[in-house]
């Protein structure tokens, strides 16, 4: 009796189950032109639930009966929103197209205002960089993809915005330079270190151009590049990419001194994905280059790990760390041998070997107290170690611990407050600068106000001070404000002034050595480079029936003071208390750059075949004015050019893609006197050969890469690149010739 009773029973459940079976959502996501399916798409189809596309694009999922909003997200892709009644019993099979969006008038954004914003919103000039346009053409250091961007240059490492900066060997970044928001710049000689920038792992670069130093501090002079890693997602996401390349012969044959191919060789990877509340993510890239140049390759091993987690008891809280390290062996080049036969040939006299260990390890909290508030507290504890084994006496330990909080609140629907509190402290043990210690205090604020659906503003403020080895500078107040007009319904007015300044590294105030010919010799008297910069610009959204896109332009003035340069004379050794000839940081210039950069991005798509155009160009006038007069000079700014453009097409039609790109920059228009100085003992002791290599060739100067790709399959492509395809000859800064022509394989893979 219990028997039939239990059969009975279980039957029963059995059919109401089935009768009661909750709904079923099933299909494949495709691109809506090409055809090919889309792995990796996130679909979410309630609060904090969702699922991913698999590699074949395909998904399934179990809704709640009764009204689904269903929304389709995929990085370069218009998002999609598709509703449906569902019940009981149903299963619902969709097929969804999406369509490419290469514009980027409404992407959301968060540097400029420490906060999600759209991008048409801002009062400053933002450019927003994607992965695929690293992978496009193999790019691995940022620092090329940067080059490349409208409106900046990075000469042997150093960045310049607009003409904010110029080139001078060993001064500090004016550029603030961060990831995921925290200061990624090191704290002797205030530079990029290149290679520890995780770019395997980001979702995207965001460029502020402009001084920012009301946000970020010290060293947001000249704008903020900041790097931001890809969050994991709902499904598990793994990447992997290997790339050789060899580099061509030089178009000059006397200047190949190599009879064994110059090569390039790149693996990287990347692994992201949800457990339950926790989010992980980690990221290998390995690299080594055994250079074009003689006594100048670089080999480098860099790892990222990131993890989130969220409360179970409290949505609101999210915690977790990011830990970045990296491993770099190379030979930096400096100064050629000589300019007929050793240009691409490092001298021996300043052939060093350098190895480096940075580790970077990022905890933070957040949590939202009520509607209209939000606290973050978020850190960095940063080291460098570099050491040079021929060369003992310039090595250099660093370590810094970053600690802010800040805090977001809403004062009504029109006025919100972002304001901060931050401290690093800072310990450099070096043979090059000698020990010290140093400490940063800054508070900041800046409120954004909703006038109307057309207009908004922005204004903040920001004090900080600097103490080095309990010495403190006077405190600098710093102000900021912008306006933001909606003219249309595609077109947005904006401008915009704020302040910077720049503290000047330790290793502008302390560094003494001597590297091949050359003396640089200390400054601890120098003063802090302070200045302003004000923009007007126009964007606006192109949407046609036959194709659309954006178009931006803008006014651009910039005027700083106490510039910091190194200037080569008669100087008196610290050590043996004579006067000798060196390079040493003086606060010499006062510059001042105006122009105007425009762009334009036009898409289109038809029967198939989806084609990009984007064209940038820059022009400005960098010239020194007088303090007193206010009057510009004729004398142009070392290191800078008029004129900068650059030109890409790309297209793709089902698995093929192919494409374009073209950089062009006007001539050098001034440089240090010392390398064009006749006398032996001074400039041909330092560049042989260079002053009639520089009056021969310092022009301007068009170079076009080529890129082509093929989808094996819907995870799996191989591409094909050649960058410099006419193997023009060019330079850098003096002596730093460019790379030849470089052919390039890369192969990667979606799992």
């Amino acid at each position: 009796m219990c028997r039939r009773l239990f059969s009975f029973l279980l039957f029963f459940a059995i059919l109401c189950s089935i009768s009661n079976a909750q709904p079923v959502v099933m299909g494949r996501v495709f691109d809506a032109d090409k055809g090919i399916s889309l792995p990796g798409v996130h679909i979410k189809y309630a609060s904090n639930r969702g699922v991913l596309s698999d590699n074949k694009g395909e998904f399934r999922f179990m809704p709640d009966k009764g009204s689904a909003k269903i929304v389709f997200t995929f990085v370069g892709y218009g998002t999609l929103v598709k509703e449906l009644d569902v019940h009981d019993n149903d299963t619902v099979y969709l097929a969804i197209g999406l369509k490419e969006d290469v514009t980027n008038i409404n992407e959301v954004v968060i540097s400029a205002g420490r906060k999600k914003q759209n991008i048409s919103d801002l009062s400053v000039s933002m450019e927003v960089l994607k992965p695929y346009q690293l992978a496009r053409y193999h790019i691995i250091n940022a620092n090329e993809l940067l080059h490349k961007t409208t409106g900046i240059e990075i000469m042997d490492g150093q960045i310049s915005i607009r003409g904010g900066s110029g080139y001078s060997y060993g001064a500090g970044s004016r550029v603030m330079t961060l990831i995921n928001g925290l200061p990624a710049l090191s704290t002797d000689a205030g530079n990029v270190k290149w290679g520890t920038l995780p770019i395997e792992n980001i979702s995207r670069i965001e460029v502020i151009k402009g001084a920012s130093s009301v946000l970020y501090g010290s060293s947001a002079l000249n704008g903020v590049i900041n790097f931001i890693t890809r969050d994991a997602s709902i499904e598990p996401l793994t990447k992997l990419s290997v790339s050789s390349g060899i580099y061509d012969s030089p178009s000059r044959k006397e200047w190949k001194w190599w009879d064994s191919p110059r090569m390039i060789h790149n693996i990287s990877f990347s692994h992201s994905e949800v457990y339950g509340n926790t989010e992980i993510g980690v990221g290998l890239r390995a690299m080594s280059d055994n250079g074009y140049r003689k006594l100048n390759d670089d080999s480098n091993i860099r790892l990222s790990f990131n993890v989130k987690q969220k409360s179970k008891k409290k949505e609101s809280l999210l915690f977790g760390m990011s830990v970045y390290a990296s491993i770099n062996a190379k030979n930096d080049f400096l100064l050629w041998d000589n300019a007929d036969d050793g240009a691409l040939i490092q001298s021996k006299s300043t052939a060093m070997e350098y190895r480096g260990l940075s580790l970077a390890v990022d905890p933070f909290i957040s949590f939202r107290g009520s509607k209209k508030g939000e606290h973050e507290i978020k850190a960095r504890m940063l080291s460098n170690l570099n050491r040079l084994p021929d060369n003992a006496n310039n090595n250099s330990d660093s370590y810094s611990a970053y600690l802010e909080y800040q805090y977001s609140y809403n004062l009504s629907n029109k006025i919100s407050l972002v304001s901060g509190l931050l401290e690093q402290y800072s310990i450099i043990n070096s043979n090059f600068y000698g020990d010290h210690k140093g400490l940063n205090l800054a508070g900041y604020a800046q409120f954004d106000f909703a006038f109307s659906k057309k207009i908004s503003a922005v204004s903040g403020f920001r004090i900080e001070e600097y103490i080095l080895d309990g010495t403190a500078e006077d405190p600098v107040p710093i102000f900021r404000a912008g306006l933001n007009i909606k003219a249309g319904l595609k077109s947005f007015l904006r401008t915009s002034i704020g302040q910077g300044y720049r503290y000047p590294s330790i290793a502008e105030k302390h560094a003494y050595t001597t590297v091949g010919a050359i003396k640089i010799f200390p400054n601890e008297n120098i003063s802090p480079e302070e200045g302003w910069s004000a923009e007007l610009g126009y964007k606006r959204s192109i949407k046609g029936a036959m194709v659309s896109g954006e178009f931006d332009i803008a006014l651009f003035y910039s005027q700083n003071r106490n510039m910091i340069e190194y200037v080569f004379s008669n100087y008196i050794d610290p050590v043996s208390g004579e006067y000798d000839l060196g390079f040493k940081p003086e606060n010499i210039q006062n510059s001042r750059v105006y122009g105007y950069e425009t762009e334009l991005s036009l898409y289109r798509n038809f029967r198939g075949l989806n084609t990009s155009l984007n064209i940038g160009y820059t022009y400005m006038y960098p010239v020194e004015y007088s303090y007193y007069t206010k009057k510009s000079t004729d004398n142009y700014l070392k290191y800078r050019r008029k004129h900068s453009a650059n030109m890409s097409f790309n297209t793709i039609y089902r698995k093929l893609s192919a494409g374009f790109s073209c950089y062009y920059k006007s001539a050098l228009l001034e440089i240090d006197d010392i390398f064009l100085s006749p006398d032996p003992v001074t400039g041909e002791s330092i560049l042989p050969g260079f002053i009639d290599y520089w009056n021969n060739n310092n022009k301007a100067y068009a170079l076009i890469d080529l890129n082509a790709g093929y989808q094996i399959k819907t995870d799996f492509s191989l591409s094909f690149t050649i960058k410099n395809l006419t193997n023009t000859e060019y330079m850098g800064r003096p002596g730093d010739i460019q790379p030849p022509r470089y052919y390039s394989v890369l192969l990667s893979r979606i799992f």
